[in-house]
């Protein structure tokens, strides 16, 4: 057999600042930070001051984090509402050209109202618009709201003052926004 040379590094174990001996010193308590030279030097001190380095980055990322997903969720929540708005907008728009369409066949309904033809496209449209959510805004014998009317004459009548006597052009909502004001005229 071949005889091999073994070096062994002399490891000194350092407790309170104090070397140990081969024989075992008693100490009242253990050292809370002891410190190991040799090859590989760690010391616990600084680990403890790099665990709490590392707490307290983790916990700036958490917040970081949480930070960055409620900015997330709220810009979700605003896109869906702009979306939802910029439907509610063109849904009123084009709602609004089909307006003229329903004066039309009232016009038509006062003049011949006895014919079946008008009175059945009339209840059609009437129909269409509730399914899209068109509501007509009821005016006579109403108070006057200048939200929901626009007075276009004053007359003396037997009604009370302020009171909607007469209907010139119907007004409609969508849900809860005026398409289009009701031209009455009112009582004095």
């Amino acid at each position: 057999m071949e005889n091999k040379e073994t070096k062994v590094e002399e490891v000194s174990v350092n407790i309170d600042g104090a070397a140990a001996s081969a024989q075992p010193e008693t100490s009242p308590e253990p050292a809370p930070h002891p410190t190991v030279t040799g090859g590989d030097t760690v010391q616990t001190a600084d680990c403890g001051t790099q665990v709490d380095s590392l707490i307290a980055e983790v916990k700036e990322l958490n917040d970081k984090y949480l930070r960055i997903a409620a900015e997330l969720e709220n810009t979700r929540r605003r896109a869906a509402l702009d979306t939802e708005s910029a439907a509610r907008r063109r849904a009123m728009n084009i709602a609004s050209y089909f307006l003229p369409v329903m004066d039309a066949a009232d016009a038509a309904l006062s003049h011949t109202p006895d014919d079946e033809g008008i009175k059945s496209m009339a209840r059609a449209i009437e129909a269409a618009f509730t399914q899209i959510g068109i509501v007509k805004i009821d005016s006579v014998g109403q108070a006057l709201n200048p939200q929901f009317h626009n007075a276009i004459q004053v007359i003396d009548a037997d009604a009370p003052a302020n009171t909607i006597i007469e209907e010139m052009q119907a007004g409609y909502m969508f849900g809860d926004a005026v398409l289009r004001t009701a031209m009455v005229v009112v009582a004095k």
